[in-house]
Order: C-alpha cells, then structure tokens, then sequence
C-alpha cells in the first residue's frame, strides 16, 4: 500500500536546506499540510533569514500541495509555542513533528569553548524538546502523533571532533525512549532517524563522488516511513546512500558477585564474562536492568528481593 499523509499536518524544522528540505517535500508529495521551518541562519547558526524556507514552501505548493514558511528559532519556547499556534489556527491539528533543526561547531574538547558546546546542545536537544513540547498535549488530546528525533552515528558510537554533537544526539535517543512510553496510550509514536547524508553539514568534509551517492532524498524514504500512520516505535532507523539499519543499545547478562567478592580486583578477573556479548538483549525501560540484577542476586543469595 502508498503511504499517504492526506489531511494530516507536519512540522519539520531545519527544513529550508538539505534533509529537512528533502523531508518536507516529500512529505507534501504524498499529501500532508507542512510547516517548512527553518531559521535561515549558517551551518554554525548565525545570521537567519526566511528565504530558504519560503522557497521551499513555493516548491510546494507549485506542485499543489499546502505549506507555510516559519522562522522560529527552535531554541526560543514562545517562538515554537507561536509556530504551532499558527498550524493549528490555519489547519486545526499537528500530526507530526520531525525535529531535525542542527548546527555545527566542530572543534577537539580541549579547543572547545563552553559556548561552542551549550549552542550545539541547545539546538539539537533543547530545540527538539521545546518543539515536541509545544505538540504532545495536542497530539494526546486527538490521541494520535509522530515524532522523529535527528540522532547521529557521532551520537551513537562517537566522531572526532564532535562532542558537543555527539552528547546532544545521544541525548535525543534517551529523549525517544522516555516519550515512547509516555506516549504510548495516545498512540503517539517516538522514533529517531540517524542519517548520512550529502547536506551542507557534510559538504567540505566528503569527496564529491561520495557526496553524489549520499542524497538526502535516500534518507527521506526512511524519515516518512518513521512517521507513518503504520511506522514503528522506539526505532532508530540508520540510513544513507540507500542503505537502511536498526541500530540498539543492548545489555549483557553479566554476572553477579557475592559481597565479601565485591571488589574492583574481581571485577577485572571477571571482565571477560561481563562483557561477554552472548545473551545480550535489549531493553525498553530501565527497570528491566535493576530487574535482572535483583534476579541474580535473589537466585544467589536465596531469598525473595521480587515482592
């Protein structure tokens, strides 16, 4: 079946250039009503301007499809809290938000300045929670939404240069995992897209032919699936050059020492089993690590720490 987003209304911020340009119209395409918000500013997050966004709502609608333009800087609460009241006085309802709004200040932590660090998190991690902020009590009053978080390989498994990305990215994905539960009864559905692709971000750092394989528009298929009315939940969905991937976070079984063995001596002899991968699993709250800890204890120990 066409995955249609007809009558369903979408906020994508960042969306005036690369992914969030290419999510937007794709979006449109297959049917939804699009808030194309984008700052305007540089790839730092200078300056601002409304004219990136405004091409791409003219993108739009030439194609016959239905967008404003929006310039809220996603770091300022009124100015997102005024976007969404402006989608829902022009179209009554926000169905999806992709938070995909990012700058970036690349430097070594030892050259990095404080300021450097808090601007990067206070776009990708505040700037998501200010916008998903200003839509959860609508989505769970019509009992229905879906967000996407922008995480990042930097997040995931690191990048040099990039700590103040990496920290805000992997933020997003605690983010997700928090609001999948939350959200669940309202059927508000949290995923995160974790994306490479040839953008602005990534232009002086990749070869040209690299840059051709990488479009934003291989990713676009993963994001408008994510936010789908039959998309998945508590995902992140890897994707670039037209490759798709789940990525986890797993636990393994581990081991349990007694007390009078509770030493950081024994935790070394006993390393190769701690990390041992067989058996991982992976787990959708963080009761269920507190939960096998006391299970091994109780079993060791021979008493009853479930009740």
């Amino acid at each position: 079946m066409s995955i249609r987003f007809d009558n369903r209304v979408a906020i994508v911020t960042g969306a005036g250039n690369g992914l969030g340009r290419t999510h937007a119209l794709g979006l449109a395409a297959r049917g939804a009503k699009v808030v194309v918000n984008d700052l305007g500013g540089a790839r730092d997050g200078t300056g601002g301007s409304l004219s990136a966004a405004e091409t791409v709502v003219a993108q739009i609608k030439a194609a016959g499809g239905e967008a404003i333009a929006n310039g809220a800087n996603v770091t300022n609460a009124d100015e997102v809290n005024a976007m969404v009241a402006e989608a829902m006085k022009l179209w009554g309802r926000v169905d999806i938000l992709v938070n995909n709004a990012g700058i970036l200040r690349d430097k070594t932590f030892l050259k990095m300045g404080i300021l450097d660090f808090q601007s990067v998190v206070d776009v990708h991690l505040m700037g998501s929670v200010n916008c998903t902020r200003a839509v959860w009590e609508i989505m769970r009053e019509q009992g229905y939404g879906r967000i996407a978080m922008t995480t990042s390989s930097s997040g995931l498994y690191g990048n040099f240069g990039q700590a103040n990305y990496g920290a805000a990215k992997l933020g997003l994905v605690g983010f997700m995992n928090t609001l999948h539960l939350e959200g669940a009864k309202y059927d508000i559905r949290v995923n995160a897209l974790s994306p490479v692709a040839g953008t602005r971000m990534t232009e002086d750092i990749m070869p040209q032919e690299v840059l051709d394989v990488m479009t934003p528009e291989s990713v676009s298929a993963g994001l408008i699936y994510l936010v789908s009315e039959d998309g998945p939940k508590r995902t992140i969905l890897a994707a670039g050059s037209g490759g798709y991937a789940c990525a986890r976070i797993t636990e393994t079984p581990g081991i349990y020492l007694k007390p009078e063995d509770q030493s950081p001596e024994n935790i070394a002899a006993q390393w190769d089993a701690i990390t041992a991968p067989e058996g991982a699993e992976e787990y959708t709250m963080g009761a269920q690590q507190s939960m096998k800890f006391l299970e091994k204890a109780s079993k060791a120990l021979g008493l009853d720490l479930k009740r």
